[in-house]
Parts: structure tokens; C-alpha cells; sequence
């Protein structure tokens, strides 16, 4: 009987789950639109218990989001059997399965319910996806642990060539993601495609997919704790960041200043509840505003108190390295003083 290698025991089990997620994803495929779409003509006036326990359960948020909790749970123990002196820290894991919570409320909760009704609950779920879950997920260095987790041969042909190839490293140089996130956070909002998506449901994954990726794109230097084509120093990290804040301002600034209803969704719709379209457009662009410069202030401090850190550890690595060089200085100077005294003897 053959032995089969704990590698490629690894390898098949990270293709299987590979294999789940996408399946999980056909099966959200295949239910009828009509059960996917939100909101409806009926559709109550909100509230706050309606926000925290009106969930859609739709399958294509959770299947995938069930299939990568597993995958990264299964990755981890992985990596604790074969290296038990150097685990995945579990900060790691609380940052992931955090980011991953974040992505299911924004998606799925009675937001995803009111985000083609309300544009303010659209900004809400728009900044959890922008803000809040890609730093999480990319904190959790989760390129780290699909590296640690793979195979020698599959990080060979399949991982290390994406992660050299020139398309990530012309995409990931942090001046171009910057405009990539700026750009399509400008581009959607003054365009119409956001009124498509509100009218179309797959345009509407879309472009909450295209979010998505931008803002992992975006974040992915700033936390800095994945292998990336491009490092960059704290300094450049936080003037990074900090750009990226006046530009929120200014694109929050235009919507909640227009003077007429942006998008003909939002203005054709004629429930006895909602506010004026113009109202709740002015709602969303102060929610973008406020809350959306407060997270990347947040941000920012953190970046702040990690630099600190960062520099501490490396101020106290410089002092045991110079400790040990005086130290062996002291000790050669010792050992020949020693041998001056018993040359002296010996004359």
C-alpha cells in the first residue's frame, strides 16, 4: 500500500474546499431571482430590531461564507499539527472571522433588505463593505496562510506566479490601488451604474464584488502583514491612508450638496413611509462623511500607535544587539588583558 504524504493530503483538502465554495456559490446561483431580491413593494418601515433580525439567509452570502470559515478554520489546525512551536497567532483568526461577519451583516442583515429602498442604509452597507471588513480580512493575513497551508508544488505553480506576476504588481503598486479604490468609489456613485445595480440584482453583486476588491487592493499595504510586491514604510503607509480621507470627504461632500435626487431609483419609489429622495441622499452623503472619516481617522491612529510599536521593537532589538557587541568587546578585552598580565608574569 502506497503512503500518502501529509502534503498532499494538504494539497487535496485545500481543492476540495475550493471546490465547496464554488459549488456553495452555483447552488446561490440556481435559486430564482425573485427569492434573492431585496426589498419589495410592500416593504415596512424599518426599525432597529427589523435591521438586527430581518435576515434573508441568502445562499450566496452563506454558503461561501460558511465554505471560508471552514477552509480557514481546517487551514489553521493544519498548521498547528505540522509547525506546533509557531501556529497561526489567533489574533489572526478573530481578524478573519470578524472581517468575514462583517461581510454577512453587510449582505444579508436587514441592511441588505432596505439597501435598494433607503440610500442611506445603502451608504451603511457600502462603508462596511469599503471599511470595516476589508481591513479585518487583510489583517488576518490570509496570503500568509494560504502559503503556509499549501503544498511546495502547488505554491510553485499556482500561488507564487500570481503573486510575481506583472498584472498584481502594476495593480498592487500602492499609487495605482489608491486611484483603483478612489476611482471606483467616484466612478459608481456619478455613474449610471449605480442605478442599474439598484434596478439589477447580479449588476448589484457586482458591484458590491467590485468594492470589494478594490478595497482589499487598497488596504492590503496599509496593513502591511501579507507578502506584497510592493513594502512600504510607516511613513508611506499613513500618508497613504491619510490621502485616501479628504477624497471620502469630497465625494461625501457632492452627494449630501446636490441639489436634486442622484439616482431615479431612489425617487421613483413611492412608499408612505420613506423620506424625500433628497433627504435621504443628504442622510447618506453626511453618513459617508461622518462616519466614513472617523473610520479612516480610527485608522489612521492605529497606523499611529502600530508605528510606535514597531519602532519600539526595533529600538529594543538595536539595544540587545549593541548589549551583545559591547559584551563581547568587554570580553575580549578581558581575555587580553589576561594574557598582557601573564606575559608580564613571565618575563
Amino acid at each position: 500500500m502506497g503512503v500518502v504524504s501529509p502534503v498532499s493530503v494538504s494539497s487535496s483538502r485545500v481543492r476540495a474546499l475550493a471546490a465547496g465554495v464554488a459549488l456553495g456559490v452555483l447552488a446561490g446561483v440556481a435559486v430564482p431571482a425573485a427569492v434573492l431580491a431585496h426589498g419589495g413593494p410592500n416593504l415596512p418601515a424599518p426599525s432597529p430590531g427589523t435591521f438586527l433580525f430581518d435576515w434573508g439567509f441568502d445562499p450566496l452570502v452563506w454558503l461561501p461564507a460558511i465554505a471560508l470559515a471552514i477552509a480557514w478554520w481546517r487551514a489553521v489546525a493544519h498548521v498547528r499539527r505540522r509547525h506546533p512551536k509557531n501556529p497561526v497567532p489567533a489574533k489572526r483568526s478573530w481578524f478573519f472571522y470578524s472581517g468575514l461577519a462583517v461581510l454577512v451583516v453587510a449582505l444579508d442583515s436587514g441592511l441588505a433588505q432596505y439597501d435598494t429602498t433607503l440610500f442611506s442604509v445603502h451608504m451603511v452597507q457600502h462603508l462596511l463593505l469599503t471599511l470595516v471588513a476589508p481591513p479585518l480580512l487583510a489583517l488576518s493575513a490570509p496570503i500568509t496562510l494560504l502559503l503556509r497551508v499549501a503544498s511546495p508544488a502547488d505554491r510553485k505553480r499556482w500561488i507564487l506566479p500570481v503573486l510575481h506576476s506583472r498584472a498584481l504588481r502594476a495593480i498592487s503598486f500602492p499609487p495605482v490601488a489608491w486611484l483603483i479604490f478612489a476611482g471606483v468609489m467616484w466612478t459608481s456613485h456619478f455613474s449610471p451604474l449605480f442605478d442599474v445595480a439598484l434596478e439589477n440584482e447580479w449588476v448589484h453583486r457586482l458591484e458590491h464584488g467590485l468594492y470589494l476588491g478594490a478595497a482589499m487592493l487598497f488596504w492590503w499595504p496599509v496593513c502591511g502583514v501579507d507578502p506584497s510586491p510592493w513594502r512600504m514604510k510607516w511613513p508611506g503607509r499613513l500618508l497613504y491612508l491619510g490621502l485616501q480621507m479628504p477624497q471620502n470627504t469630497f465625494l461625501a461632500l457632492a452627494i449630501y450638496s446636490a441639489t436634486v435626487p442622484l439616482y431615479a431609483h431612489y425617487a421613483t419609489l413611492t412608499l408612505p413611509w420613506l423620506p424625500s429622495p433628497l433627504a435621504d441622499q443628504q442622510v447618506a452623503g453626511g453618513i459617508m462623511w461622518l462616519a466614513g472619516d472617523l473610520l479612516f481617522l480610527l485608522a489612521i491612529l492605529l497606523g499611529v500607535g502600530a508605528w510606535m510599536r514597531a519602532e519600539d521593537v526595533a529600538t529594543a532589538r538595536e539595544d540587545k544587539r549593541l548589549d551583545a557587541e559591547r559584551a563581547a568587546l568587554g570580553e575580549r578585552e578581558a581575555i587580553l588583558a589576561a594574557r598582557r598580565a601573564a606575559e608580564r608574569g613571565s618575563d
